[in-house]
């Protein structure tokens, strides 16, 4: 007689339980016995002496002891013994760039009477407040080997002297240093540019491993950028500029870490910059050509206004640029030449220059008739000798000089110093790591 599957499956469960409970009696009986031997083979004396009660109670005691020991021995193991090792940098081999320190490490311990000593003499350094290593705190030289020498404390009873590790710096075939405009400790003008100068052409790869080891720190928050602007004197220029005119009065830091930097084609940066200098007071020259006079602006007022004739309108080559240009350096006497115009080495008095292609603002008393009304020179802003010795005596580097109103605006081929007539937004994409 055939049955339904949940019939099947009621009728055979039951069976299947009861076979595995014969399967679990089974273990804990044959456990059991095990146990059973185990205690009746530790307990046959006590069971010749009428104590099987105590005998059991014993052997079962120690089974639970010998749990509990081999539990506790399960515990979080013991740590590994540390290493014992010691690491010196740079290693002994080819030679090596002398642009990072060097350093000795050990594992455990403590380092003792630590020294490198140079072709010429011991380089200072500085143990860690551990004691297991020792960091040179002082740049290495080019061309020069260097040997470890110092004693290794490994614990109270073992010491090693240092192994001599001697590693060799190389020697650059050529070498690329760059040179900043602005004395260290001096005061600009909030206009004032950064410039970073190379006397060899720089590759693109070569720029930007300049300029991820340049930084500006100033003594309050100022957005700026550098640029690579194009070297009308066979080099590399990178220009640093604020987004605006410096804030009066703040402190700024430039630092280029560029000693040991690998510049390319087997040439070497051999010196660091670190330089510091300060903005004084806000000083801005207003010059509109067609007002034919300059104003000076000093914090934001007025404190001077000059009569001044400008460069010819009608000739474009003695137009006066119109743009922001900035004092570059001052003299009491130039000589000025313009041989297409008739004139080598005229001398020229309280002389400001304002960019490189000969736009200064100077004194000129033989165009005293046109200044305040009339634009006659050949690109100079003129003034008479009195009002140019007085606006000399105030001029400083990077002092801004804004000129409006002429025709011709100031570009690339005026000099080295057009950086404010770039926009902003196309200054950040004359980075090298743009």
């Amino acid at each position: 007689m055939s049955r339904s599957w949940e019939q099947s499956r009621g009728r055979h469960a039951p069976q299947r339980r009861r076979r595995s409970l014969h399967r679990r009696s089974l273990a804990l009986f044959t456990g059991g016995l095990v146990v059973l031997v185990a205690l009746v083979a530790g307990g046959t004396a006590a069971v010749a002496q009428g104590r099987v009660g105590e005998s059991v109670t014993g052997n079962l005691a120690g089974v639970f002891d010998q749990v509990r020991a081999g539990m506790d021995g399960l515990g979080e193991p013991a740590p590994p013994p540390v290493p014992v090792i010691l690491t010196t940098s740079p290693r002994p081999g080819p030679p090596v760039s002398p642009r990072e320190p060097a350093t000795v490490e050990v594992s455990t311990g403590r380092l003792e009477g630590v020294t490198l000593t140079g072709d010429d003499g011991p380089v200072p350094g500085r143990p860690s407040p551990d004691g297991r290593s020792w960091t040179s705190t002082a740049p290495l030289d080019f061309d020069t080997t260097y040997r470890w020498s110092g004693t290794w404390a490994v614990d109270e009873q073992t010491r090693h002297p240092l192994a001599e590790d001697a590693f060799r710096t190389l020697d650059p075939a050529d070498t690329a240093d760059a040179t900043m405009n602005i004395r260290d400790g001096g005061e600009v003008g909030v206009g004032a540019i950064v410039v970073l100068a190379f006397d060899t052409t720089l590759t693109d790869a070569a720029k930007a491993a300049v300029e991820r080891n340049l930084s500006v720190e100033t003594s309050r928050k100022v957005p700026g950028a550098w640029a690579w602007l194009p070297d009308t004197a066979d080099g590399s220029r990178v220009h640093y500029r604020p987004k605006e005119y410096w804030p009066a009065h703040t402190e700024v830091r430039v630092r280029a870490t560029l000693r040991g930097l690998d510049l390319g084609d087997g040439t070497w940066a051999t010196e660091d910059v670190d330089r510091s200098f300060t903005v004084g007071r806000s000083q801005i020259v207003k010059a509109d050509t067609r007002s034919h006079q300059i104003v000076v602006v000093r914090d934001g007022a007025e404190v001077a206004r000059y009569d001044a004739s400008y460069g010819l309108e009608s000739d474009p080559n003695r137009v006066t640029r119109s743009g922001t240009h900035i004092v570059m350096s001052k003299s009491e006497k130039v000589l000025m030449t313009n041989e297409a115009y008739g004139y080598v080495d005229e001398p020229q008095y309280w002389a400001v220059r304002i960019s490189n292609n000969g736009e200064f603002i100077h004194a000129n008393p033989s165009s005293a008739g046109a200044q305040g009304n009339r634009n006659v020179s050949h690109g100079c802003v003129n003034l008479s000798t009195r009002d140019g010795k007085a606006f000399f005596a105030t001029a400083t580097f990077g002092d801004p000089v804004e000129v409006v109103g002429s025709s011709q605006p100031l570009t690339p081929q005026d000099g080295d110093f057009y950086d404010w007539t770039i926009p902003w937004e196309e200054w950040g994409s004359r980075s090298a790591l743009s």
